[in-house]
Order: structure tokens, then C-alpha cells, then sequence
């Protein structure tokens, strides 16, 4: 399912002209799950998120996450 998404996501945004920078995304994914009472405050992370990544990189927070929820982190970083 996650293949389709990113699939079609993709084809989307460099057909809608909306993102001149997008070039595709990333090989893989990761997925979270978060309660629904949770959601003001996961608005909030995405609202800032540009802000946010520049303390804690992308790829710090993921591996924090993975660590975080007991998942051993398996890929390259690139």
C-alpha cells in the first residue's frame, strides 16, 4: 500500500507543477503510529518541521525513533 501511495504521490507532484524542486522520493519508508489525541501537537511538529530539523537532523530523529520504540536500525545513511 505504502508502494502505491508513494507511487502515485509522485506522479502527481512533478505533473501538478506545484513542486518545481521535488525529484522523487526516498527508497524506503518509515511509518508511526500516534493517538488521536496526539494530533494538535503532530500538526504543530509538521507545522515546524523545517525549524525543527535544524537541531535534530532527519535522519537523527528517525534512528531516535526507531531507538525510541525499540527497533534496531538496519539501513545506510546517506
Amino acid at each position: 500500500m505504502v508502494k502505491d501511495i508513494k507511487v502515485a504521490s509522485n506522479l502527481w507532484m512533478k505533473e501538478s507543477g506545484l513542486f518545481d524542486e521535488f525529484e522523487g522520493w526516498q527508497e524506503g519508508y518509515g511509518a508511526f503510529t500516534i493517538s488521536v489525541r496526539e494530533k494538535v501537537t503532530l500538526i504543530n511538529y509538521i507545522k515546524n518541521q523545517k525549524e525543527h530539523h535544524k537541531k535534530e537532523t532527519f535522519m537523527e530523529e528517525f534512528k531516535r525513533l526507531l531507538n525510541e520504540n525499540g527497533i534496531k536500525f538496519e539501513g545506510e545513511i546517506i
